[in-house]
């Protein structure tokens, strides 16, 4: 067998996908490829056993990450009792198969096959020439020298030129050097589930077309599915030509959505000269399997971008010009100006906010500044403004604050409940794999105010679409629960074995005011269409919900998960593959940051701060006695401000004047407060009230690890040191003995160690084992020595699961005649948050502005038209941006984005918050739209100027 590759070599294609049958045990046969023996599970094809054996077999339209297709007869091999020379990509193992791969017929015919490609591939490939291209090499390897039939010397010269598309700004696509073996045909259907890509014409006219116009003009997503399939350089990424071809890789974990995707960094160069040639999604990737997205493969160039900051900088005064310092003037002035605080206006006045973009090591060290330094318990992340109702719902019901399972599970999901999520738009790479469990057959109830992309696209229909009234969640989530009880669709047996309060949740749920009938009124959905969609989830065989934003950023979002956790415990939809709640995370890291303790109440491991044991643990290591108070959440920390009793904050690499809601009211805060610390790559929002900044370090800078939406472990490794002199780790501990608490490691790795040696949950993770073994999920620990694929087998954290009644309570967020729309808010596929990392991109091409989706007959009651300029207005503020026209809303309903600070979204939303947690109710502003355009094309920078123009 051939030795797996290191993380520094390529990874070997074996050319066709491995044998799986989630169902049923393979059995292996033994097959012998050119006297090497091997042993494969039956169906295996021929080529993959000859890769296993250690013999390389010639091919170009085969790799494995695609079925085999057969087309380009490079992989031919000859069959003992067998006649001809079938194709050994589409040839299944037998048991006792003896196959030959180097005989005079193969080899001639591969020469004679290889001439044909020869024959319209220009000699003047660049390709070829920079080793992207695998025609010449291949030529060399089958002994293709000649060619009988003559050879293009330019690609004008072949037989059928065609322009070069570079309308992508990431890859171009140079029609003379393909060979139309369609892998980027297959790879766009099969793993990204577009189908942007087709086949136009026959025979030698045959060639590939983007839907018959450009692609940028296409529906490709520019995942580059199609460029890394591509086995010449007719799609190749514009970074290679330019740059050339990478000299070594890193592999490391994305740093933009909750998926948490492995990448191989390929980089050029070592030390200070090293740079990033490209971003190749790695096959041993748990999370994504060889798969990627616009953002991971291709929107890292903001690491480099001119605005990074590269130096600490200090300043008097919200008011006075930047001045840049060394580090320990700026982490000097930081610690005197919180100590000055806290012995002006106590302990208390001060805290810290961590960041769901940096590393668990980075996080952890901050909550523990905060805890031990600042001797409060005033931290915490950004986390409390998306999925903090995640952590208290699911810890309420199964008793851990986490999603129930690996991505791997949609594979098993026959019915999949779909609600308050985009994954096409957020989670791109798992929306990929959805979409390909869809098309096997599973069936998909969408409930969301919004057509997204999966109610239809191709080859996925959606069999219900519940468009809700925003707000309405819980009210929806009763009545499937009413029907599936009253209809006697409940698994009895699972509720009696494994669940309690039982019959008082049957009891709540049962009665009639919770029935489709009495509740469409609050949801506005038609209550026979709600009626079918809880009889499909309930009588499949595995029925999986998957939820985001649109469940957890509402006045009830934590009773809506609690809900959503009642309905998967009635139906017998948990602790197995294929079922299970699932929280899909906004950012890279929001599941790691609460995982490490930054919340107010909570030690990592969401153990609260008052309990005495789990105190004294940390007590005991770190020689101080700690608060058993909670402290401050972020919404707590802004009003205590306001009132003039809380001064001082760091803030780690998050944007809260962009991101949080009421944005007049964050910046009120921010103004009255004598010290805010921020630590970015970039002059945010927020810095522009800062008077101490200190420059953070990229992903690509950054050694650590990140947890990812299905609590996997993935290892984060440095490209190169960082680029301001510290890491933020370090900036931190310094910051913290400058305070008088003495902190520092060797490296994040032994920070890891300390939070593996106090938390239980985590006890069996370090750097060395997912070096050595690849990511795991948590739990970690005697238990699960290898990680927990699949939580709550056999029994939930908690013992039993809880039942709990979720009474419907209506937001007091409504309309009226002065303001008579809905806002609701989310992201779309080429931006990612606040916009500091994707703006600084050519992402930009896509998506360069947010706009404003409003219904027809909405518009046409305004005047309004696709392109005007809008007046956007709340109880609380207003912004101007331009309208799109689209039917994807209800009437009476409007849509934006948050991703560019000149529109600031959340000047509009309000302080309206989650019961239990102070989640903001993003997704429900009362809201009037009405026509900007007579102040022309410059009202929208009226409203906010950027902070980057200050920059």
């Amino acid at each position: 067998m051939v030795d797996e590759p290191s993380i520094w070599s390529p990874e070997l294609d074996f050319g066709t996908p491995p044998m799986h049958d989630v169902d049923t045990v393979t059995p292996s046969v033994t097959v012998t490829v050119d006297g090497h023996q091997v042993d494969v599970p039956a169906g295996t094809s021929v080529l993959r056993a000859a890769t296993e054996a250690g013999v390389t077999i010639p091919k170009l339209c085969a790799t494995d990450s695609l079925n085999a297709f057969g087309s380009c007869r490079m992989c031919l091999v000859e069959v003992d009792g067998v006649r001809g020379v079938p194709a050994s990509c589409t040839t299944p193992c037998a048991d006792g198969m003896v196959v030959s791969t180097q005989t005079d017929t193969v080899r001639e015919l591969r020469r004679n096959v290889m001439e044909l490609y020869l024959s319209d591939h220009p000699e003047d490939c660049d390709g070829c020439a920079r080793g992207n291209c695998e025609i010449q090499s291949l030529a060399a390897t089958v002994g293709s020298a000649e060619v009988r039939y003559g050879r293009p010397e330019t690609r004008l010269d072949v037989a059928h030129p065609q322009p070069l598309d570079q309308s992508n700004p990431y890859f171009a696509f140079d029609a003379s050097s393909c060979i139309v073996c369609s892998r980027c045909v297959r790879a766009c259907g099969d793993i990204q589930g577009t189908f942007a890509l087709t086949v136009e014409g026959r025979g030698f006219d045959s060639r590939i077309s983007a839907g018959g116009t450009d692609f940028l003009s296409s529906e490709c997503v520019s995942c580059g599915a199609c460029v890394q399939a591509c086995p010449t350089s007719a799609l190749q990424e514009n970074s290679i030509v330019s740059l050339g071809m990478p000299t070594r890789s890193v592999e490391t974990t994305c740093a933009y959505c909750g998926v948490g995707c492995s990448f191989r960094a390929e980089v050029q160069g070592d030390g200070d000269d090293a740079r990033v040639v490209r971003m190749t999604p790695s096959k041993s990737g748990g999370a994504n399997e060889g798969h990627s997205c616009v953002k991971g493969r291709f929107a890292y160039g903001y690491a480099s971008h001119r605005d990074r900051q590269m130096s600490p900088m200090v300043r008097d005064s919200i008011d006075d010009e930047w001045r840049k310092v060394s580090w320990e003037e700026a982490i000097a002035r930081a610690a005197s100006g919180f100590k000055a605080i806290q012995a002006e206006y106590g302990v208390g006045s001060i805290g810290g906010i961590s960041s769901s973009r940096c590393t668990n090591e980075e996080v952890y060290v901050v909550q523990k500044m905060v805890r031990a330094a600042f001797d409060n318990n005033n931290v915490d992340t950004c986390a409390r403004v998306c999925h903090s109702p995640t952590g208290y719902g699911l810890s309420q019901t199964f008793g851990t604050s986490a999603g129930t399972q690996d991505f791997a599970s949609v594979d098993q999901a026959d019915v999949i409940l779909l609600i308050g999520a985009n994954p096409t738009d957020a989670h791109p790479v798992f929306a990929s794999r959805m979409k390909k469990r869809l098309r096997e057959g599973a069936q998909l109830i969408v409930a969301d105010p919004r057509r997204i992309d999966l109610v239809r696209s191709p080859h996925v229909e959606a069999t219900h679409h519940l468009p809700l009234q925003p707000g309405s969640n819980v009210a929806y989530i009763n009545a499937m629960a009413h029907t599936v009880v009253t209809e006697g669709l409940h698994d009895e047996a699972f509720l009696r074995e494994r669940c309690e309060g039982v019959d008082e949740y049957l009891e709540f749920v049962r009665d009639p005011g919770n029935s489709p009938e009495a509740t469409a009124s609050a949801t506005g959905v038609d209550p026979d269409e709600l009626r079918a969609a809880a009889r499909l989830y309930a009588q499949a065989r595995n029925g999986a919900i998957y939820y985001g934003l649109g469940v957890t950023e509402h006045s009830q979002g934590s009773t809506m998960v609690m809900g959503l956790a009642n309905l998967a415990m009635l139906t017998g939809n948990i602790g197995r593959p294929g079922v299970g709640i699932n929280p899909l995370r906004g950012q890279n890291n929001v599941q790691g940051s609460c995982d490490m303790g930054s919340f107010p109440h909570e030690f990592p491991g969401y153990r609260h701060v008052g309990r005495d044991d789990v105190r004294g643990i940390y007590e005991r290591l770190w020689g101080k006695t700690l608060d058993p108070e909670p402290g401050l959440r972020i919404p707590n920390m802004f009003d205590s401000a306001i009132a003039g009793s809380f001064r001082g904050l760091y803030v780690q690499g998050e944007d809260i004047a962009q991101s949080d809601p009421n944005t007049q009211h964050v910046e009120a805060a921010l103004r009255a407060m004598d010290l805010v610390v921020v630590q970015d790559l970039f002059l945010n929002e927020t810095a522009r009230f800062a008077h101490v900044f200190l420059p953070g370090t990229s992903f690509l800078e950054k050694d650590g690890t990140f947890i990812n939406a299905e609590r996997r472990f993935g290892r984060v490794r440095p490209v190169f040191s960082s680029r301001v002199g510290k890491d933020e780790w370090q900036v931190v501990c310094e910051l913290a003995t400058a305070m008088g608490f003495a902190m520092s490691y060797e490296s994040p790795a032994q920070i890891l160690d300390e939070i593996a040696a106090t938390t239980p949950t985590f006890a069996g993770v370090s750097f060395a084992r997912l070096d050595a073994e690849g990511s795991m999920q948590w739990p970690i620990n005697d238990n699960a020595p290898n990680g927990t694929p699949t939580m709550h087998v056999g029994e939930f954290v908690r013992g039993k699961g809880h039942l709990i009644p979720t009474w419907f309570v209506p937001t007091t967020e409504r309309t009226n005649r002065k303001f008579p729309l809905l806002l609701t808010t989310g992201r779309i596929l080429t931006q990612y948050n606040v916009g500091a990392q994707t703006r600084r991109t050519d992402n930009n091409t896509w998506h360069p502005e947010d706009v404003l989706e409003i219904h027809p007959a909405d518009a046409e009651l305004r005047g309004i038209s696709s392109g005007d300029l809008v007046d956007l207005a709340s109880r609380v503020g207003s912004t101007t941006l331009r309208a799109l026209v689209s039917e994807r809303m209800p009437p009476g309903v409007v849509y934006t984005t948050f991703h560019h600070p000149i529109t600031g979204a959340n000047v509009v939303t309000t302080e309206n918050s989650d019961w239990a947690t102070n989640c903001p109710e993003y997704k429900v502003t009362a809201v009037q739209v009405g026509v900007a355009n007579a102040r022309g094309t410059d009202a929208v920078t009226e409203v906010r100027e950027p902070a980057e123009t200050h920059a």
